[in-house]
């Protein structure tokens, strides 16, 4: 007695799946094998700032002129101005380096806090 309660239970649960049937993939349908890993990409080399230069500069005179820098050196195409601070029409490794020099001088004095105004 104890096992036909269990067993008729068991049977009113299984009778639902019992019915159902699972569908079977259409016959057109193709298996595709799995596809192996796609290889590591390597990551991008760093280009400094010497090697832009070079590149840009394709005169190769040393002088980095504005639509040299807009093909081949984006940073100094955007401040090209404010790198060419005497004007010239070009700017050169020494005046990128001050400039860069500079603007991480003004960004650390700005991130300086500020000390308290004297207590009187």
């Amino acid at each position: 007695m104890r096992l036909i309660l269990p067993m008729a239970a068991l049977a009113l649960l299984a009778a639902p799946v019992h019915g159902q049937t699972v569908p079977s993939p259409p016959a057109t349908a193709s298996v595709t094998p799995p596809t192996a890993p796609a290889a590591p990409v390597a990551p991008h080399p760093h280009v400094t700032m010497d090697e832009r230069f070079t590149k840009a500069n394709t005169t190769h005179d040393g002088h980095l002129t504005l639509a040299q820098a807009k093909l081949g050196y984006a940073m100094v195409a955007k401040h090209f101005t404010e790198i060419d601070a005497k004007g010239r029409g070009y700017v050169t490794e020494d005046d990128i380096h001050a400039w860069e020099k500079a603007e991480r001088d003004r960004h650390h004095t700005a991130q300086q806090p500020t000390a308290p105004p004297p207590k009187t």
